[in-house]
């Protein structure tokens, strides 16, 4: 455990268990509580620590966290939710994972090794996020999704996410801190109607934060692995 705790910078640590206490103690305080979501929201804020440091077991418990949304969501009838985590995100993190493994900064590390896309790529991320999100607003139309204009918003900064993760870009982080924002207007909307989803509001909002930490801190190690390859 100390080894572990270790691999983290202070001011990761201390971010670490703000995070904790922020989403526990939004679960403890509300009249309804679904221990569901509060399982969620720990894996969740954990994944994205260790995705910070370009860690593959960030990923992969981004796996975990997405069946669990998945299932939340459902429940709310966020049903763009449900499938995007479902049908993209998980299968897309387990992908990422694999990748970030067989790309390292250099061997033996766990750090992944840092990608940057071309302009090209970026204009076909363009054109094919923007029809996925078309699609994906007619059939969550009529699949009557809560929140229509808002949950096709979410598909789109979480398709953006997930493409930009499995390519290794720092953006990633940036994209998924938009997915954030856009999570936390979808969860405020539903905690009016039953408090059980105020911890999941708040979650989004700890996720927001461990995001923009994230997508700093991957600049920080682009710079260190240029560094180290001018070495060379």
């Amino acid at each position: 455990m100390r080894k572990f705790l270790s691999y983290f910078t202070l001011f990761e640590r201390i971010l670490w268990g703000a995070s904790f206490i922020a989403i526990t103690a939004s679960f403890f305080s509300g009249e309804e509580k679904n221990i569901l979501s509060l399982a969620a929201s720990l894996i969740g804020t954990t994944s994205l620590l260790l995705a910070a440091k370009g860690n593959l077991f960030g990923p992969l418990l981004m796996v975990v966290f997405s069946i669990l949304y998945g299932i939340i969501s459902y429940g709310y009838a966020y049903y763009g939710e449900m499938i995007t985590y479902l049908g993209m995100s998980a299968p897309i993190a387990l992908a990422t994972a694999f990748v970030w493994l067989k790309n390292p900064s250099a061997k033996g590390k766990s750090e992944v090794k840092i990608n940057s896309l071309s302009r090209k790529e970026y204009v076909l991320m363009a054109i094919v996020s923007a029809a996925v999100t078309a699609g994906f607003y007619f059939i969550l139309k009529i699949l009557g999704t809560a929140n229509l204009a808002v949950s096709t918003i979410s598909v789109l900064t979480s398709f953006l996410a997930a493409w930009l993760s499995v390519r290794r870009s720092k953006y990633f982080a940036l994209a998924y801190a938009a997915n954030d924002a856009v999570l936390i207007i979808l969860w405020v909307t539903a905690s009016l109607d039953s408090s059980q989803y105020v911890s999941v509001a708040v979650c989004f909002f700890v996720f927001l934060i461990n995001d923009l930490y994230g997508f700093f801190n991957w600049i920080r190690m682009q710079r260190r692995q240029t560094a180290r390859r001018a070495e060379k």
